[in-house]
């Protein structure tokens, strides 16, 4: 979990945050020289200009395609355009901030029109990093727009399993990085601690309290199967002196469900706690949507004609909002269905002040999306205020072979035994490997390699292997990265490293953007190996003293971005491996 201590707190928020980074500087430049360059075309409307950062560096450090996007209004091909345009480019740049940092204007068809940094403008990356440091990156994108991310909020029925782990490397990740581009975000566990769940739970832990003593009674149909509602029974027994069927029926079946949730709760926190993600707010449906507030909530929406009568049943008009039928919301029975106390705890989400909210949840909860959204629209937010994430699951190999699981017989992979199996930092990062959306294979034994096959050892190995670097280079040649006036850097793997050093800060800001940590993932990857790369190509401790100590700061700053991301995604960054 991303931290600050008070007085960096201030700094972030005085100082540091005016500071527009090199990257992101730069292209805003552009786009204003660009902008200036369009008064030669007279009577055209104005455009968005676009400014991409090319995958491949064969296309420049960035691309514009505002000559396509003219071609119609002008009646011209874009080639033609973007090489009238080219011209006054040139001529604008000379006399702007860019003018050292861009090296050369290129045209490539079908109208692109790609610009290139200079080495100056690459050392301009490392400048910045060294500047910052471990606040590189950080930048006040959100503008501190409030954040609700709710996420794993397992029912208080058993372990967390490999599901709900998945579930809070996405979130406590995204939480982290929305935290590091200005927004003011906040994690949310939210405990149904009350339902049909909880009652079969506390039945569980009854009828095995009473096979436990002898009783010949057959398990439920519908109960909970694991072998820890066993050891749950039995720590029930004990707290409360339980030694005979008589000191048994003494109990309230209220005492068992109570019982059984605060067990599983105290379970669930420690393992998240030892998984790295620790909640800003626990809020429980006992306390959220209790029987008063729904009443509340109903008679409202009565008044406003979102609910009616049918069959006995009251049903929310949820196809005014794009959902393809309503929604029962009690039934003819008068219990009351799942959706509504749902809707309770969004609408005190938007009380608190909340100005987005996003729900992370399993993949048998698509369905929940249009019926969740109508709510939250008939509660007087937009529905783009409200975002469901869905995680997919992921399929845990061992030895080459899957792993089955039944949570019906309760078998079932835990996070603890994951976490226990491969550690943390792997466990973690293996999580987000892929995007949320995809479904994840999860190699265990891979997991615990401790070679370059494994993804988040060789990022590791990158920053533990840079620092080995550089106490070598002081230790043995009185070498320290030089920080300024970089002249020597021009090499095409020096230039590629420098490269992916400058894309973190808009890495960061593409993730948040998407509410996507793959792209973290991914990029450490890219950095990683642009690393090892040139650390194979460049030999860093030369004889030509000024070179070393350039190439020193070099991967001095590439080890910075790695630590740094790596610590948004709850990963170590060690210094020794």
């Amino acid at each position: 979990m991303l931290k600050f201590k008070p007085l960096e707190k201030k700094f972030l928020r005085g100082l540091f945050f005016k500071k527009v980074f090199m990257f992101s500087d730069t292209r805003l430049q552009l786009q204003k020289i660009i902008r200036e360059s369009l008064n030669q075309f007279e009577g055209i409307s104005l455009v968005p200009i676009i400014i991409d950062i090319p995958s491949d560096s064969q296309y420049g450090e960035f691309s514009c395609n505002i000559a396509l996007q003219l071609s119609r209004q002008l009646k011209k091909s874009p080639l033609v355009i973007a090489n009238e345009i080219k011209p006054h480019l040139e001529g604008l740049l000379k006399n702007s901030l860019l003018k050292t940092q861009i090296n050369k204007i290129e045209i490539k068809a079908p109208g692109f029109i790609n610009f290139y940094l200079s080495p100056e403008g690459f050392y301009d990356v490392l400048y910045d990093v060294f500047q910052q440091k471990d606040t590189y990156g950080l930048s006040e994108f959100g503008s501190g727009k409030k954040f609700c991310l709710e996420f794993v909020s397992a029912n208080p029925t058993g372990p967390l399993t490999v599901a709900h782990g998945r579930q809070a490397a996405v979130g406590d990740s995204l939480v982290n990085i929305l935290k590091a581009t200005g927004y003011d975000a906040k994690r949310e566990y939210y405990i149904n601690d009350v339902g049909n769940q909880i009652n079969i739970l506390g039945r569980s832990i009854k009828v095995r309290a009473q096979q436990i003593l002898g009783q010949d009674v057959p398990f439920l149909e519908d109960g909970y199967q694991g072998q820890y509602i066993r050891v749950m029974a039995q720590e029930f027994m004990n707290q409360h002196h339980i030694k005979t069927i008589a000191d048994l029926e003494k109990q309230s079946d209220e005492a068992f469900r109570q019982f059984g949730v605060e067990y599983l709760m105290d379970l669930i926190k420690k393992d998240l706690n030892d998984f790295g993600v620790h909640f800003d707010v626990w809020s429980k449906q006992s306390e959220i949507a209790n029987g008063t507030a729904i009443d509340e909530l109903m008679e409202v929406f009565k008044k406003m004609g979102y609910v009616y009568e049918s069959e006995g049943a009251w049903w929310f008009k949820s196809t005014l909002w794009g959902d393809d039928k309503d929604r029962v919301v009690r039934k003819s029975d008068g219990d009351y269905t799942y959706l509504t106390p749902d809707i309770v705890y969004h609408k005190d989400k938007f009380a608190r002040g909340f100005e987005r909210i996003v729900n992370i949840l399993g993949p048998d909860h698509h369905g929940y999306i249009p019926r969740i959204k109508a709510a939250a629209a008939a509660l007087g937010h937009s529905k783009d205020d409200l975002d469901i994430l869905i995680v997919q699951l992921a399929t845990i190999y061992r030895d080459g072979k899957e792993v089955s699981m039944s949570t019906r017989r309760g078998e079932f992979i835990t996070l603890r035994e994951v976490m226990d199996e491969v550690g943390r930092d792997a466990a973690r990062f293996f999580f987000l490997m892929r995007q949320a959306s995809a479904h994840l294979e999860f190699d265990l034994e891979l997991a615990k390699k401790q070679s370059s096959e494994n993804p988040v050892y060789y990022i590791q190995y990158a920053h533990a292997r840079i620092y080995s670097i550089i106490r070598k280079a002081h230790d043995e040649f009185q070498y320290l990265p030089k920080t300024d006036h970089l002249k020597f850097l021009q090499q095409p793997q020096e230039l590629d490293l420098m490269r992916k050093i400058g894309l973190y800060p808009d890495i960061l800001i593409a993730c948040a953007k998407s509410l996507e940590p793959f792209g973290l993932v991914r990029y450490l990857q890219e950095v990683a190996g642009a690393f090892h790369k040139f650390y194979d190509s460049c030999r860093v401790l030369d004889e030509n003293k000024e070179l070393s100590q350039e190439r020193l700061a070099l991967i001095e700053a590439a080890r910075i971005v790695i630590g740094n991301g790596l610590r948004l995604l709850g990963v170590s960054a060690p210094q020794k491996m």
